[in-house]
């Protein structure tokens, strides 16, 4: 072989090698495609612990939701929708739970139409506890904590029903996606 054929040789090779790591980081840094995310809620960084919150709980993937002073017709959606997202995981309804957390300053009122049902757990926590495991930002939001109780998707609450539904689907599908991953719970 030639000199100049093994430059060519060796030129073609750079070629093959380098360009698509080249076009590759040239996309990254465009963002000329869809990002491989697929869940459906927000992903909190850094997750929030709620080990204090959720003491002495037996591990499980929790939809929890903390009622806020005035339970208007987004929390009433929000309640509505963890406990349907619950039910629709069907045979796997024993590895999850709905949550619903009262604080102090909650709305005492929510109390009395959670106690019909059987199948949203209320957990009564102080102010202080509350507030150590959740941000400012995640009051008023539903989210969807780990067996290891750390907080790490968040979704909007919605006063109209409607939205509420659609959300619920977000949700059931994180919730289901997790659970079929997870050997845990």
């Amino acid at each position: 072989m030639s000199e100049k054929s093994n430059k060519f040789t060796l030129i073609g090779l750079l070629l093959v090698f380098v360009l698509p790591v080249m076009a590759a980081k040239l996309a990254l840094d465009n963002r000329w495609f869809n990002s491989g995310a697929t869940n459906k809620g927000e992903l909190l960084q850094p997750v929030r612990d709620f080990s204090t919150v959720l003491a002495k709980q037996e591990p499980k993937w929790r939809i929890v939701y903390s009622v806020p002073e005035t339970c208007d017709a987004a929390c009433k959606n929000a309640i509505y929708s963890i406990h349907q997202v619950w039910i629709a995981l069907g045979r796997e309804t024993d590895r999850a739970e709905a949550t619903v957390i009262l604080t102090d300053t909650s709305d005492q009122t929510v109390l009395k139409s959670l106690e019909n049902e059987h199948n949203l757990h209320v957990l009564r926590v102080s102010d202080d506890t509350a507030s150590n495991a959740m941000l400012p930002q995640d009051s008023g939001s539903i989210m969807l904590v780990d067996t290891l109780n750390n907080a790490m998707l968040r979704y909007p609450t919605f006063e109209d029903k409607n939205a509420a539904v659609q959300s619920s689907r977000d949700i059931l599908a994180d919730v289901k996606k997790l659970l079929k991953l997870s050997r845990i719970g």
